[in-house]
């Protein structure tokens, strides 16, 4: 592949902060744009070779050959474009991002792959502008790899799969979108530095995320992978007729940590006739086909106060945060119904293109 940078590029990255930034908190002012909740590719394309960079090591266009075709058919011959790839669902009107779906695109199948290329396509959102042509625009401030971006798109017909996200120099307005996009399953809202040039692997960005405390119930731990302590804590919450599901886990732990835990949670753990620390599986996934989804069995006895950021359907969204026990809580209280809910509000309405 022939472009006007050096490959790979690692993408720029996002410092976590608790608030919105002031636009002239740093030199040159900010601009804000939404955050997209999906895999993080840079399109690469010289001719008809194309590739979908990933944030690691592993590239991402096998899985997505959708869209490796949006990009022969709407983008420019030769260019770098930083953005995000998601997947929608729901009906006209009323559409979010569905990160389950997004998921699911990872398999070593073919055949799937082919499949849920058809039955859950994806869509690029485009946010930054590394080349174009033979140009290498990495070194430029963002104010201007965006003005080369926004013209880009000027020739990219209505409906195509690939949209420019919008942007504002107003934190007025990136605030709001904090609170209403979360409706549609963005994630929060990020700064970008105008004056500043691209920076692979730096955190010059800063990421505003929503951020929330609920709590669950200790329903089991998996061994970790060495063989020795918990790995993570598996979390359940009640649902209005009583039912305990399972809503996600937790595995931040130090070796320490994990090891104390095996002997804290012994007198919860559920035990056959024998004695035996009985055991439960978790549903598979594309992710653990091949792994043990095993775990050991507790009491729900226990409740437990977790930071997350998202809940989607009955599960948390990405994995959450361990904050505290709260032996003060009945275990029937940890109910679903607990979780704010963001009010729906449609994707369609938040792409700019």
């Amino acid at each position: 592949m022939r472009l006007p940078i050096d490959l790979p590029v690692t993408p720029m990255l996002a410092k976590a902060v608790k608030a919105v930034p002031a636009p002239d908190a740093v030199e040159g002012g900010y601009s804000y744009e939404p955050k997209w909740d999906g895999f993080r590719g840079i399109i690469l394309r010289d001719g008809d070779d194309v590739e979908i960079a990933s944030r690691g090591s592993k590239p991402l266009t096998r899985y997505f050959p959708e869209l490796v075709e949006a990009v022969k058919e709407h983008l420019p011959e030769r260019c770098a474009i930083d953005g995000e790839i998601v997947v929608r669902s729901g009906a006209a009107g009323s559409q979010r991002l569905d990160w389950e779906a997004l998921s699911q695109r990872i398999h070593p199948a073919e055949s799937r792959v082919n499949r849920l290329a058809a039955e859950t396509p994806s869509e690029f959102v485009a946010f930054d502008l590394l080349a174009l042509d033979d140009a290498d625009l990495m070194g430029e401030p963002f104010s201007v790899r965006r003005a080369r971006l926004e013209g880009l798109f000027d020739g990219i017909a209505a409906g195509a799969p690939i949209h420019l996200t919008r942007v504002t120099g107003d934190d007025v307005l990136a605030r709001d979108w904090f609170e209403r996009f979360e409706g549609a399953g963005l994630d929060g809202v990020v700064a970008k530095p105008l004056a500043q040039p691209y920076a692979p692997g730096k955190r010059t960005m800063l990421k505003i995320k929503h951020a929330r405390t609920a709590d669950a119930v200790l329903v089991g731990y998996r061994v970790h992978k060495s063989g020795e302590g918990v790995g993570s804590l598996l979390l359940g919450m009640y649902t209005g007729d009583g039912t305990l599901v399972n809503v996600g886990g937790i595995s931040a732990f130090t070796n320490a940590r994990r090891l104390e835990l095996v002997d804290e949670l012994d007198p919860l753990v559920v035990r056959d006739g024998d004695g035996e620390a009985v055991r439960g599986e978790t549903d598979r996934s594309r992710f653990s086909a091949s792994k043990d989804v095993s775990f050991v069995r507790l009491r729900p006895e226990r409740v437990v106060e977790v930071a997350f950021d998202q809940l989607e359907g009955w599960r948390f969204r990405h994995s959450v945060t361990f904050l505290r026990w709260r032996p003060d809580r009945e275990p029937t209280s940890c109910l679903i119904d607990q979780v704010d809910r963001a009010v729906a509000y449609d994707l369609e309405s938040v792409l700019a293109r």
